[in-house]
């Protein structure tokens, strides 16, 4: 569940705090827990939430409302699709979007939920949510990039 809590937070330490907290919630409600569907994706469903709620308090979520208009070049480039680039380093890149697209990425990619559940649950438009997702993903595409040639200017001088 560490993981689960880095993708929403910005270090280690953040992540830990919403650990706790979302264990806390678990152990308080474990009461409600029926035993449909899996438990790990029970307390998946709380950490998630109790990471959402922390961003929400934490955070000055003044969005605008932004028109989202579609990638013109939507296929990844090959060289990014076969990379090979470290864990940590990916959770470095997705750690350091600015916050609301991180959590709209995390949401969509890496949790699954549809632009109108995110829009919902960070109090957005499905089009605010579709433009931060876009326009993170691009951030991100870039730090991919700029990664990979570090890597292979790296690989030159040696």
């Amino acid at each position: 569940m560490l993981g689960v809590c880095l993708r929403y937070s910005n270090d280690l330490s953040e992540a830990e705090d919403t650990l706790q907290d979302g264990f806390i919630k678990v152990f308080q409600s474990i009461k409600s827990y029926q035993f449909k569907g899996s438990f790990e994706g029970w307390i998946r469903r709380i950490m998630v939430n109790t990471a959402l709620e922390r961003f929400r308090k934490s955070k000055n979520m003044q969005v605008v409302d932004e028109i989202w208009e579609p990638d013109p070049d939507p296929e990844p480039e090959e060289s990014i699709q076969n990379a090979d680039i470290p864990l940590d380093a990916l959770l470095q890149m997705i750690q350091g979007l600015p916050d609301r697209y991180q959590m709209v990425f995390s949401l969509y990619v890496l949790d699954g939920y549809t632009h109108n559940e995110i829009a919902e649950v960070m109090d957005i438009t499905v089009g605010t949510s579709k433009s931060n997702l876009a326009r993170g993903r691009a951030i991100l595409k870039q730090k991919v990039n700029d990664f990979l040639s570090e890597k292979e200017n790296k690989l030159k001088i040696c």
